[in-house]
């Protein structure tokens, strides 16, 4: 049924070209659907009426002919690839305004990211925690793959491994990689900003030329200042020091943004300040203001939004409020081509919305930082949250009360304190020296990175399947799968194994067009309140015939 007021006085007047108007709830589900044709609302003798065809005469006429009918509304056509912000799509060559976000241990794949990059999108590998040997195969075979359909890789911040983050800088500057998808900062660092200003030189006409490009994740407005910033002056004469930039170069980069496109990131899976999305945007969209007045440098600043976008309702919330585009992370690790695990997928899918909590974070133990994890069938949550309680606790393992002792060992590690240390030696022996040689002088550090060890495998537990871990498992995920799982229900892509990324993607801009349209409407005072599911999951064959001529 309709709430429309029918005595309302109309906008103009509407004159049938070949069939009068269609009534009932089919008809207008129809046309509101159908995103390559317009259609008028209007008033059919007290009933709502609708047609894609006709001439519409706005205002009022003085004599309107006998065939003519009273317009409540009208809606012209929505390409979905209207939605977002035209100069990002035209700068990353993009067809849609829609990131995957990368998850890391390489959960964001090769193939989600190829998936994307074919399908207009851009999609982001998850190289964090993942060695530069595995880093450099994802590339090559993208490299080979896509050619130039746009891709991208994750820049994970890493205070505890400062040289595993300049190696991967390293690495993709030696592999020609122009754009990385910056997460988990917390201030900038200088292999990020030795990224950003690689290559940087004037063009012919004076225009300062960045080939490398920064898509910065950020929840809060003091570090996104510093990214909507130039590089701080402390980098650039660092970076100087090491020969790796010119007086000139520095004198550029002192004029640049870090970067020009930034993610607001709400309360999402893994690393999150769980800031609400409808709190978080604006803010951050009045920041980009401020930056663009001070930093008049004819770069155009843009805001992305992510955190919670699992249905149409959010996706067009967030176009609504003026997002450029928007990313999805812990929906798409449902997806088939997620690297994880067949059970994973299969908890995540059952998972609802309240089924998430915070645990410590493997990079960033010690600091106390945490991340949005699935708590429904697992105890990582509780078992890392007592292992940090150890920590801060006691300065060493061996001052840790037998009973405590007995529950890490037996439950935990499912070995003897010592035999995991010489697991965790070897480990950073290849991965960070530096950290075995502070953990033989420092009883604490050993203990948190024997911890640190702990809540690192636990990911790779869950991406594996390792079946006797399953308590164990380590599960990144925020409230949008459960959101995603609940409006999915009954339908095709209920079942994880029907969920391909791109369908999904497809699927939240097609219910973001829909819902735009029904709004335009009421704001013009029609409000087609028709029967639910408008903008329920259809196949992407369905969605290609509603949204192409």
């Amino acid at each position: 049924m309709t709430h429309t007021d029918m005595t309302s006085k109309p906008h103009g007047f509407w004159k049938p070209e070949h069939d009068l108007p269609r009534t009932g709830e089919k008809a207008i589900a129809e046309v509101v659907r159908d995103l390559c044709h317009p259609f008028f609302v209007v008033d059919m003798n007290g009933q709502i009426g609708v047609a894609k065809d006709g001439m519409a005469t706005l205002g009022t006429l003085a004599q309107p002919a006998s065939n003519c009918y009273r317009l409540l509304g009208w809606a012209p056509p929505f390409a979905l690839e209207s939605l977002g912000d035209p100069g990002f799509k035209a700068d990353h060559g993009l067809k849609f305004a829609y990131i995957c976000g990368a998850m890391a241990n390489g959960i964001t794949s090769t193939a989600m990211v190829e998936a994307a990059g074919r399908a207009g999108m851009i999609g982001f590998f998850g190289a964090g925690g993942l060695s530069i040997e595995q880093i450099e195969a994802a590339i090559g075979s993208l490299q080979k793959k896509l050619d130039q359909i746009p891709y991208g890789f994750n820049l994970i911040h890493s205070p505890n491994a400062m040289d595993l983050e300049q190696k991967t800088v390293d690495l993709y500057l030696n592999k020609g990689i122009r754009l990385v998808s910056a997460s988990a900062y917390l201030d900038l660092t200088a292999p990020l900003v030795e990224y950003r200003i690689h290559g940087i030189h004037e063009n012919e006409h004076g225009k300062i030329i960045c080939p490398n490009r920064i898509i910065a994740k950020v929840s809060r407005e003091e570090v996104a200042r510093k990214f909507y910033s130039p590089p701080a002056e402390k980098h650039l004469q660092r970076l100087k020091q090491l020969g790796k930039i010119t007086d000139g170069q520095a004198d550029m980069a002192r004029r640049i943004p870090m970067v020009q496109d930034l993610t607001a990131e709400a309360d999402s899976g893994g690393h999150t300040d769980n800031r609400p999305a409808l709190c978080l945007f604006p803010t951050m969209k009045a920041l980009r203001d401020e930056m663009a007045r001070q930093y008049d440098d004819g770069t155009p600043l843009r805001v992305g939004l992510a955190g919670g976008i699992a249905t149409p309702e959010s996706a067009a919330a967030a176009f609504a409020m003026g997002a450029a585009y928007i990313l999805t992370g812990s929906i798409n690790q449902a997806c088939i081509e997620a690297d994880t695990s067949q059970l994973v997928k299969k908890m995540l899918a059952e998972a609802r919305q309240a089924d998430v909590t915070m645990a410590p974070a493997a990079d960033m133990f010690e600091m106390g930082v945490k991340v949005q994890v699935l708590k429904r069938g697992t105890m990582f949550s509780m078992r890392g949250s007592k292992l940090y309680d150890i920590y801060r606790t006691y300065d060493r393992f061996e001052d840790v009360p037998d009973s405590q002792k007995k529950l890490v060992e037996g439950s935990f590690l499912k070995c003897s304190f010592a035999a995991e240390w010489e697991n965790t030696r070897a480990f950073f022996s290849r991965r960070d020296p530096a950290q075995v040689d502070r953990a033989e002088k420092e009883p604490k550090h050993k203990m948190a990175l024997v911890f640190r060890s702990y809540l690192g495998r636990a990911s790779l537990w869950a991406k594996r399947g390792v079946p006797d871990r399953a308590i164990d498992y380590q599960i990144w995920c925020g409230p949008a799968m459960g959101a995603f799982n609940e409006w999915v229900k009954g339908s095709f892509l209920e079942p994880p194994q029907n969920r391909r990324t791109t369908t999904v993607a497809m699927n939240l801009l097609f219910g973001a067009a829909v819902i735009g349209r029904l709004n335009g409407l009421k704001n013009q005072g029609v409000d087609l309140a028709v029967a639910p599911g408008l903008a329920a999951p259809i196949t992407d064959n369905q969605i290609l015939s509603l949204s192409h001529r």
